[in-house]
């Protein structure tokens, strides 16, 4: 297969692309960089020896921190198996390696495979046991000693399931599952317009660029000094689809709607120092400090422009701050008849806004959902629920917008209604 995959194909592993390593149930994010050192898992290895390669190959690490592709087994052995395991005791006593002779079979340079070959025929055990106790036995022994890993391509779906397994706290324990319903319910495509108010690491701004293809506008309100994108640069998205996004302090919302924004650049103080040694110094100081200002002013001016036209085509809200104040000051910047969605970790804050927008008007179909995600294990003859799985993966309030009337009072409706007519009761 890897034969017919031309050389220059974005299918292969290049040097600079950023991939995602994965052993496992354990993701991590790396960015391929010559001779750079990556641990995963308590073990280093070379990333970049894997350039060339398809996205999707697994490779065993060689001494040195080499990746080698792995070769799939042609046939597995088939192993003599029992039909009851209640006579099996198990007392330690079963194995007859020791910890000395598995570390001496290391320095001898076997592969995890022979040496898993060598646990198993030295378990006085292992054929007494059913077909699917020495499976699981197996698999057990390959979590332990196996020398792998694969490269994955990163999309939306293994970066959100790579933080929910190892940090789930920074991405306010989004599930995969609930950022799917989100990029579907706020209709992200190709072409739109659409807001991001977000505090999970960049994950939900970079999984509405990848599903735009790099086509619309994306503006990202945020909050503090700066926005927050580490989880957007594990994508490895092309430049061109950095041009499409912008960038916007959530702090001048209420300046830009009352029309009392001023993005002209305001010059930095000179330096006052005395000695004419500094003066060089605090020059250049202030020079650099007027070109960041002046880069900061048009990023600014950019932003609002595309705002001020009050025509987005979507927002999203994912943010561990109260979402009520956030959502009632963007849902302004939305054409009518666009969808909205406000995901929290908690049911809560989420009731205070369908309530607030009941009361304000403007939109419909409001909805709060919650998803409750189960995984299965699908083997011949065991498929079951897993047992350890994710409890909650959060709320979503998700709704439309809509014209608002507003030479009407909101109480107009009920009063232009007509009185009921009363019923003539006949007195004979």
């Amino acid at each position: 297969m890897a034969d017919n995959v031309d050389e220059d194909s974005p299918d292969r592993i290049k040097a600079g692309d950023y991939v995602v390593l994965k052993r496992g149930d354990i993701f991590k994010a790396v960015q391929i960089q010559p001779k750079k050192k990556a641990m995963f898992e308590k073990q280093w290895f070379l990333p970049d020896t894997a350039v060339g390669q398809l996205y999707g190959s697994t490779f065993d690490v060689a001494p040195g921190g080499i990746l080698q592709p792995r070769k799939p087994k042609d046939t597995e052995d088939a192993n003599e198996a029992g039909t009851d395991n209640r006579h099996i005791l198990d007392d330690g006593k079963s194995q007859k390696l020791t910890r000395d002779d598995i570390e001496i079979l290391k320095g001898q340079g076997l592969k995890d495979q022979e040496i898993i070959q060598q646990l198993v025929d030295n378990s006085s055990t292992f054929r007494d046991k059913t077909k699917y106790a020495q499976d699981k036995y197996i698999k057990k022994k390959k979590k332990k000693y196996e020398n792998t890993v694969t490269i994955l391509r990163p999309s939306c779906r293994i970066l959100a399931m790579m933080y929910h397994g190892r940090e789930p706290g920074k991405i306010c324990h989004m599930r995969y599952d609930m950022l799917a319903q989100m990029l579907t319910l706020a209709n992200i495509h190709a072409g739109s317009k659409v807001l991001v108010f977000e505090t999970c690491a960049g994950l939900v701004l970079g999984s509405v660029m990848e599903r735009m293809g790099g086509y619309g506008s994306v503006i990202q309100m945020f909050p503090g000094g700066g926005p927050v994108r580490a989880g957007v640069e594990s994508f490895g998205f092309p430049a061109h689809f950095h041009d499409t996004l912008h960038e916007f302090p959530i702090c001048h919302v209420n300046a830009l709607l009352a029309g009392t924004l001023d993005t002209a650049c305001k010059d930095p103080p000179a330096g006052r120092g005395q000695c004419p040694y500094f003066m060089f110094f605090f020059y250049f100081q202030a020079q650099e400090r007027k070109v960041k200002l002046e880069e900061k002013r048009k990023k600014l001016a950019s932003a609002a422009a595309l705002l001020e036209g009050r025509n987005a085509d979507g927002l999203v809200i994912a943010s561990r701050f109260h979402p009520c104040p956030v959502l009632l000051g963007l849902i302004q910047f939305l054409s009518p008849s666009r969808p909205f969605v406000v995901y929290s970790q908690y049911k809560e804050p989420l009731i205070e806004c369908f309530t607030k927008l009941k009361e304000r008007g403007g939109t419909v179909n409001l909805r709060l959902t919650d998803t409750w995600l189960r995984r299965y294990q699908v083997l011949p003859n065991r498929t079951h629920p897993l047992l350890l799985m994710s409890g909650a993966g959060g709320f979503i309030l998700s709704g439309t917008t809509v014209a608002v009337d507003d030479s009407k009072p909101a109480n107009s409706q009920r009063a232009e209604e007509p009185a009921a007519k009363r019923q003539k009761v006949d007195g004979r």
